[in-house]
């Protein structure tokens, strides 16, 4: 009996190994060249920073596995800043009944524009970039000038801390962030959901044919992404204690970056939500050693962002051409 031909690396994987294996040489290279670099309160930073990224570039990875795009996480996001602060310090809302509605705004918003797209066959990229204008046109409705949030409450939130070990902790932020990362493993390769999103990702058409819900899910990754901009944008009111109709702009360029560099396939169908999480953390380690270095420009992030953005796209141009091969 021939013994089994050992298996091969599964090429899908290259760029999630790939965006791994540099996330570990950058840290490799900052602990060796800056004093103090490794330390664990350095990497926990990361997670605290980028948390709103990480929550909004785990709706954006749905998105994208099933073949869309959505621009509008950044201007919702704002706009859940601007509810939140107005509600809060002209209205006298508590934080128990402003975050729900928010969450609850985000959410419909989300649906609406996947609704559009489903229903009528728009192209997402058009009705997500509408969706962009709309949101960040309402905040500057509610207010063009920056409102402070002074509400003990939003405050005592913003700065607790959640203790791990020695000296080491986390936010408030950071630890929602996580939790989200877990729930969306569990929701894209647990339930019929995901892998609802992954088929139509693949081919729409084969999803059809096999009977799966692609309606509803198309309509469910954009409500799913409108709720995690919203959350995103809770994240954001804490980390700035204020609304302001110009915060986030660009985040949703970051998030698709921060999704492709995570190993989602542009073209949808192939990805991993850890990906992402390792995307952010790419994005977060390349500010953080240019702040080590302290005598280069910020301009250098979106410098090297790029680049890795660029060698990704080839990477996946790359895979995508060998795959009928495969």
């Amino acid at each position: 009996m021939n013994p089994a031909p050992p298996r091969r690396f599964n090429l899908k994987y290259l760029p999630l190994a790939a965006t791994v294996s540099l996330f570990v040489a950058m840290a490799t290279l900052g602990s060796a060249m800056y004093t103090g670099f490794f330390s664990a309160q350095v990497f926990l930073n990361l997670l605290i920073d980028n948390a709103f990224l990480i929550v909004v570039a785990v709706g954006m990875t749905f998105v994208i596995l099933s073949g869309g795009i959505d621009l509008s996480v950044g201007s919702v996001v704002a706009l859940t800043t601007m509810v939140c602060a107005s509600l809060v310090e002209h209205r006298g809302w508590s934080m128990g009944t402003v975050i729900p509605l928010v969450l609850a705004m985000g959410t419909a918003f989300g649906a609406f524009m996947g609704f559009l797209i489903e229903r009528f066959r728009l192209q997402p990229f058009i009705v997500t970039l509408a969706g962009m204008f709309l949101a960040r046109g309402l905040c500057y409705l509610i207010s063009i000038d920056s409102i402070s949030i002074g509400n003990e409450t939003f405050a005592a939130v913003s700065q607790m801390r959640i203790p791990l070990w020695a000296d080491a902790s986390l936010s408030v932020g950071a630890a929602i962030a996580l939790a989200v990362l877990l729930a969306a493993i569990f929701i894209a390769h647990c339930t019929g959901f995901g892998r609802a999103v992954y088929a139509i990702g693949g081919s729409e058409q084969s999803a059809v044919l096999m009977g799966l819900p692609v309606r509803g899910t198309l309509i469910g990754v954009y409500t799913l992404s409108g709720f995690c901009s919203a959350l995103a944008g809770v994240i954001f009111t804490f980390y700035m204690l204020s609304g302001y109709g110009l915060h986030a702009v660009g985040l949703e360029l970051d998030a698709i970056a921060a999704v492709v560099i995570g190993g989602t396939l542009l073209t949808g169908g192939v990805g991993y939500v850890a990906g992402t999480l390792f995307g952010v953390l790419m994005l977060g380690i390349i500010q953080t050693l240019i702040a080590f270095d302290g005598t280069l420009s910020s301009w250098w992030t979106r410098i090297v962002v790029g680049l890795l953005l660029l060698a990704f796209c080839l990477l996946q141009r790359l895979l995508t051409q060998r795959a009928p091969k495969a």
